[in-house]
């Protein structure tokens, strides 16, 4: 471990990853310390982590929470310097003081200082899989060119990663592991909870509730990664996080449900073996590893109690029922904009659903509706190409939902 505390950016400080990387960090004070933080607009939440790690910068999304926080600051005597907007994301990730910037805002609006980490060749750890989603080649690629460490924080992506070979990983991160078939490897089977429906008929998920939809049953997550799951939308988001981090065909993916969510993932070779990691599902885990890796740290997870769990089960995913995925399938397929514009109609329909705008089973018609009417263009190589992509789903998106209503 370096001498000096690896000073770290925390993206989106006031969610569940942010609050499970400070529980982290708390425990390494000597290696570990917090240059800024940021949030969308929970000042007040904010305020208190800011009293408790004295960051040198505090960044919210909005001018008036940051108005809100500044003053809050002020009337309890921190120095802590708050900044707004995109402008004070990229002043906290491309700081040359910053060595490693988590990447936990959750959805596109995590791209832009992301993909700026990358670009400054930071140690960034990924938990937006919405970043590899939407900009896929520019992402890798921009990091493989800046000689940026990146690493997998989603418990699949890091227990994949630690399934890999050490002539892969001993020496590089994830985003330098390009023909990872070279060295033997034949598949990667991403398990999945199945969600609180797996066991659901078709008839009952068309009147599933928010509330019902939110209600994970192994993991304590926001409300938009908890619909996700449910739709299995978050398993195809990370089915095409793993095709760019991994360099693995896509038809040697294989998505497992595992309603256990005990197995994280698995790695199988060409001699026969298959590579598990094993762990009680608690994101201090990944967190920890991705942080400290080469080495391993206390997470403050307990071990697996591997006579608790008794029993592993697994079974195809049923893509009849769970249509989000087979369309993750078929965006990466069609490749282009097919993942920016599904990822964008994906945040339109769950924000929507949220509202009790459209019915759960809604959220897959409106995104492959969303697909039919889009362009689709093959060449997004450039981040304003992106953007646009994601720009006009959002329009056709809402469009689609304005007609229904």
């Amino acid at each position: 471990m370096a001498s000096n505390p690896l000073q770290i950016t925390l993206l989106g400080a006031t969610g569940s990853i942010g609050t499970s990387t400070l529980d982290v960090i708390s425990r390494h004070p000597a290696h570990y310390q917090i240059y800024a933080l940021t949030a969308n607009i929970n000042a007040e939440k904010m305020l208190s982590l800011c009293e408790h790690w004295e960051p040198r910068f505090a960044v919210m999304n909005d001018e008036n929470s940051a108005t809100e926080l500044e003053k809050s600051l002020r009337n309890k005597g921190l120095s802590t310097q708050v900044l707004s907007g995109e402008s004070g994301l990229l002043q906290v990730v491309e700081d040359k003081a910053v060595d490693c910037v988590v990447a936990a805002i959750v959805g596109a609006a995590g791209l832009l200082p992301t993909l700026a980490a990358a670009k400054q060749g930071k140690r960034v750890l990924l938990a937006n899989k919405e970043a590899l989603v939407m900009s896929g080649k520019l992402f890798i690629d921009t990091a493989r060119e800046n000689d940026a460490i990146l690493m997998p924080v989603d418990s699949e992506h890091n227990a994949i990663f630690q399934c890999m070979p050490n002539c892969l990983t001993e020496q590089h991160s994830s985003v330098k592991m390009a023909n990872s078939t070279g060295a033997g490897i034949e598949r990667i089977l991403l398990t999945a909870s199945g969600g609180p429906f797996r066991t659901w008929s078709a008839e009952q998920l068309h009147d599933v509730t928010p509330e019902q939809a939110v209600n994970h049953p192994n993991w304590d997550m926001g409300r938009k990664i908890s619909v996700d799951s449910a739709t299995l939308m978050n398993k195809g988001l990370e089915l095409i996080e793993a095709y760019w981090l991994f360099d693995m065909d896509i038809s040697n993916i294989d998505v497992v449900i595992h309603p256990q969510s005990v197995i994280h993932s698995m790695v199988t070779y060409n001699d026969g073996s298959v590579l598990a990691q094993l762990g009680n599902p608690d994101m201090r885990t990944p967190i920890a590893h991705a942080l400290a890796w080469p080495q391993r740290i206390e997470s403050g997870v307990e071990p697996l109690n591997i006579f608790d769990v008794a029993k592993l089960e697994f079974e195809k995913p049923d893509l009849q029922r769970f249509p989000c995925l087979r369309l993750c399938y078929e965006a990466i397929k069609t490749g282009g904009s097919a993942s920016t514009v599904l990822n964008a109609a994906n945040e339109v329909a769950v924000e929507a659903f949220l509202h009790e705008k459209i019915r759960f089973n809604d959220i897959a018609v409106l995104i492959e509706q969303t697909l039919e009417q889009a362009e689709i263009t093959q060449d997004i190589t450039s981040l304003e190409s992106i953007l646009e992509a994601d720009s006009m789903a959002r329009v056709i998106s809402n469009e689609i939902i304005l007609a229904k209503h």
